[in-house]
């Protein structure tokens, strides 16, 4: 009789056993996963590339050192705007953290996007938890901080998303879908909110008012269409009769692939997929010009961040220093 009752208890699908397993071993391996899929894309493109070697090195020379400079800035602006609205979010959801050291830690996810995106939150999450453990919310407060960001980008990414119908193919009432599906999941974190029972909700409060969720969404698109720009400026730069469209197409392939482990080839990967019908060597060599304007940008930032950091502890020293001299 307990054999029977045993056996009558619903095991698991295998899909649902296999799930959590991959996840642990991306975990395990997301260096080696990392280090794995750049080789692979890199190949892909060397693959993609052969034969025009000459038309990709013509279109990358194409590119001014004013344009690049244009771009990297641009890159630094999409930064800073981005970087304002999780101070809002943060301040909404009850931290005390100075603009300062909140940008600073925000600095920490350029570097740690170079392997992954995914690991470039996390190093900005534990930077600011580090900095300002006595007045920064907890991790789940903070994680919960990130969706009204992430929730305004999707939107924008749906909203934007019939610009991949021709260049991939795919079918026209896919766009409308994936609007109605980022609509449902921003009313229901609306909903989720007004919840302040737990720490996991409180990262949502900047949507409790209407003054804080527009904020939030000026600033992200700020962000993003500095990026559009971005792309649009370099596209035509090397060459490639991009249009606004197109470059918001390519951004869109760009925070697509990026989830998949692919590295620093993901700008070339995204500009071929997209626009590789008008010439592989000119698209290839525009995301790759992406990747290096927007790799300086964020190194930028991060110098901006380091040298402050430096200049506030240095500062530091010299008060008590000067205080006993005022005192004697």
């Amino acid at each position: 009789m307990a054999r029977d009752a045993v056996e009558a208890v619903p095991r698991p699908s295998a899909p649902l056993e296999l799930a959590p397993r991959l996840t642990a071993f991306g975990r395990r391996h997301r260096t080696a996963l990392t280090i794995a899929g750049s080789v692979v894309a890199t190949a892909l493109l060397v693959v993609a590339l052969a034969g025009r070697r000459d038309e990709f090195i013509t279109a990358l020379s194409s590119a001014s050192v004013w344009v690049l400079a244009v771009t990297t800035l641009l890159q630094v602006v999409a930064l800073v705007a981005r970087s304002e609205a999780w101070h809002l979010t943060i301040e909404a959801a009850g931290g005390a953290v100075s603009r300062r050291v909140l940008y600073r830690a925000s600095s920490m996810q350029v570097l740690g996007s170079v392997l992954n995106g995914h690991l470039g939150v996390a190093a900005r999450i534990a930077a600011l938890r580090r900095s300002s453990p006595e007045v920064c919310p907890q991790v789940p407060t903070l994680i919960a901080a990130e969706l009204p960001i992430l929730t305004v980008e999707a939107m924008l990414a749906a909203a934007a998303s019939f610009t991949l119908v021709a260049p991939l193919g795919l079918p026209w009432w896919l766009p409308l879908i994936g609007l109605a599906i980022v609509a449902l999941v921003s009313a229901g974190l609306r909903q989720l909110a007004r919840r302040k029972s737990r720490e996991l909700w409180r990262g949502l409060a900047v949507l409790r008012s209407l003054n804080g969720g527009g904020r939030v969404v000026g600033l992200v698109l700020v962000a993003v269409f500095a990026q559009i720009f971005r792309n649009w400026i370099l596209l035509r730069a090397v060459g490639v009769d991009a249009s606004i469209f197109d470059a918001t197409a390519v951004l869109i392939a760009v925070v697509t692939l990026g989830q998949l482990p692919v590295g620093p080839t993901v700008g070339a990967a995204a500009a071929v997929l997209i626009l590789g019908r008008d010439g592989v060597a000119a698209a290839a060599a525009g995301g790759l010009l992406l990747t290096v304007t927007g790799t300086l940008g964020g190194l930028g930032f991060a110098a901006w961040a380091g040298a402050d950091h430096v200049w506030s502890r240095l500062r530091r020293r010299r008060m008590p220093s000067s205080r006993s001299g005022i005192e004697a």
